[in-house]
């Protein structure tokens, strides 16, 4: 199979508001209250968790119909820590991301615990969102800027 390309578009709408448009699906993003948002979505690292969270999902159903055991209910619970000091210019002595992630998952199934085991394994190797979380992935930012020529 080729590459399949993902993207998203879209325009600040404030400071701390994002709006993009991913397919037909449209984005919100924004701080809380208290990091001056005005709160009408998840923030930036929400979603990164969010999409960890959802490519688990589809990763662990698709490999436990390979092994053959069905999951009744996925729950699925995400967290991570992040010192918002260098994020918000006050100091450069921690990284502005994660310091750590923790995944927990709780399948309703009638799987043995070994099965479970071995699910694991293979939906934390196949899982592309962990793969980016886990090791360098190229990231090219640019700036373009706009003239207007009357």
């Amino acid at each position: 199979m080729s590459d399949l390309k993902f993207s998203v578009a879209g325009v600040s709408t404030s400071a701390t508001q994002f709006v993009g448009k991913s397919r037909q699906f449209k984005l919100v993003i924004d701080e809380p209250e208290a990091l001056n948002g005005t709160d009408e979505g998840a923030n930036p690292v929400e979603y990164i968790l969010a999409g960890f969270a959802g490519c688990v999902n589809v990763v662990g159903h698709l490999v436990a119909k390979e092994l053959g055991f069905k999951i009744d209910k996925l729950n699925i619970e995400v967290s991570g820590d992040i010192n918002p000091d260098k994020f918000l210019g006050i100091s450069n002595n921690e990284r502005a991301g994660f310091k750590n992630i923790e995944l927990k998952l709780v399948p309703e199934t009638t799987a043995s615990i070994e099965t479970l085991v071995k699910w694991l394994e293979i939906v934390e190797a196949r899982c592309p969102v962990r793969d980016n979380l886990s090791n360098n992935t190229p990231v090219k930012i640019s700036v373009q800027k706009e003239y207007n020529l009357k």
